[in-house]
């Protein structure tokens, strides 16, 4: 068997594995146990992967027993965008062969019921079906059980906190650091540390973005040697409709019924060739980007011409495929950030910009509808220099000409090498247009067949 080198190891820790709890058998290459794991003769004490004197309510592995890689699914409930549905095979693909392997660490990342938990107990229930110790925690209960040990002679804390430091595999469900207390954080960080300096298996899975966590925890998560990161853009499971991977902000989901398929070319209405055209020759820029989205692209024309309705069907197209679309309509951001510094606001306004500014696809609607105060064109400003510095995909909207747009923005507007802009020349829509024009063509093909 493969051992540990036992050379500087305390007297309680196994020589054999190191007090890791598993070995790796002495195998031909072409054996069909090669590289499995099995429990150290050190585990004989041990029944089911748990340590004997691990209180009953501390492993919530029994909970999720039935959650297995064979029930995972990476289709969703009701079909997924091709996107969404790679980051869950990509997910269960290094799942799998970590449960095979246990070395270094996963972290799972991504919103609510979008599969992390699932895939975290399937690798626990593995390591525990072949008996190696395994511990399957949420972190709330984590802190919870070591406040309601800590102090206690029926329950020593040191005793338990050195268990849960040192079991062989330790998962670690809904990690949150947010507004934790000095205490619950020093603890967390002990435990990551001892792990992280140890080397043990470690899963972790979190609602939150990384940079969100505490700084000492996220530098051990960001460690590529150790740590593999694993983002699941998927929505929620239990609610597929709700497209859980857009930003909680967006109101993309306010105008889900814009869609390509039903844009309206206005062909049947008395519009004239070069009004159509525009028409046409817009829509096809918008399709080719929702493809492909690169550099910006700009629609420009009057009111109700149809320049909205082509950037939602930009987002709503590249939602579908599983891609994250941050979709604004310029007054409602400036006043969403502006909100930010109020006492109240649980968000801070450097976070909430920066997402705005970062995002892998933002869609800005209706520029020039602003109140143009001097804040106003300084934030507009730094995020359309950011997002032209880094060449993030963009999608504009605006009423304005361009001598009417602030000279600063324009300037980024007018490099061809980066931006389209596509004019609408046709004149707002009118919704009763088409249904007048098509009623008195069937009147008209009525009378013909009768006549």
């Amino acid at each position: 068997m493969n051992k540990a080198n036992d050379g500087d190891l305390p007297r309680d820790i196994c020589p054999i594995c190191g007090g890791v709890g598993f070995v790796r058998q002495d195998l031909p290459i072409g054996h069909p146990d090669f590289g499995k794991l099995i429990p150290c003769v050190c585990q004989a004490n041990h029944r089911n992967g748990k340590n004997a004197a691990n209180p009953a309510n501390l492993n919530r592995l029994a909970d999720y027993a039935g959650k297995t890689f064979d029930n995972f699914s990476t289709k969703g409930r009701m079909g997924l965008g091709d996107e969404q549905e790679k980051s869950l095979s990509i997910a269960r693909s290094h799942a799998e062969q970590f449960a095979n392997d246990l070395k270094g660490w996963l972290l799972f990342c991504g919103g609510y019921g979008c599969g992390k938990t699932h895939l975290a107990a399937a690798i626990a229930n593995k390591a525990a079906g072949l008996g190696i110790p395994t511990l399957f925690l949420t972190v709330p209960d984590l802190l919870d059980t070591l406040r309601a040990s800590y102090g206690s002679d029926d329950d020593p804390y040191a005793a338990r906190f050195e268990e849960i430091r040192n079991v062989p595999l330790l998962v670690l469900d809904n990690l949150w650091t947010q507004n934790a207390t000095s205490w619950a954080l020093e603890k967390l960080f002990q435990l990551f540390d001892h792990r992280y300096v140890k080397r043990l298996p470690t899963v972790v899975t979190t609602d939150m973005d990384l940079e969100e966590l505490d700084g000492r925890i996220r530098s051990r998560l960001q460690d590529p040697e150790l740590v593999t990161v694993l983002k699941i853009n998927a929505p929620d499971y239990r609610q597929p409709v709700q497209q859980g991977i857009q930003p909680h902000r967006s109101v993309l989901s306010l105008l889900h019924a814009c869609t390509f398929g039903n844009f309206s070319l206005r062909e049947l209405e008395k519009l004239n060739p070069e009004e159509l055209k525009s028409l046409a020759a817009a829509f096809q820029k918008a399709q080719s980007f929702a493809e492909q989205p690169t550099g910006w692209l700009v629609f420009m024309g009057p009111y109700g011409s149809g320049k909205t309705h082509l950037a939602a069907a930009i987002g709503n197209y590249r939602a579908s495929q599983g891609f994250p679309v941050d979709y604004w309509v310029v007054p409602d951001l400036l006043d969403h950030l502006r909100a930010t510094f109020s006492p109240t606001s649980n968000v801070t306004y450097d976070r909430e910009f920066e997402e705005v500014k970062t995002s892998p696809l933002l869609i800005l609607d209706d520029l020039g509808t602003q109140v143009p105060s001097a804040w106003v064109k300084e934030k507009l400003y730094q995020l359309f220099n950011y997002r032209y510095a880094a060449n993030l995909p963009t999608v504009i909207t605006t009423s304005d000409r361009l001598d009417e747009i602030d000279a600063r923005l324009r300037t980024r507007m007018l490099d061809k090498r980066l931006c389209t802009i596509q004019a609408i020349t046709a004149p707002p829509f009118l919704k009763s247009a088409v249904p007048n024009v098509i009623n008195r063509m069937r009147r008209n093909k009525a009378l013909d067949q009768n006549s």
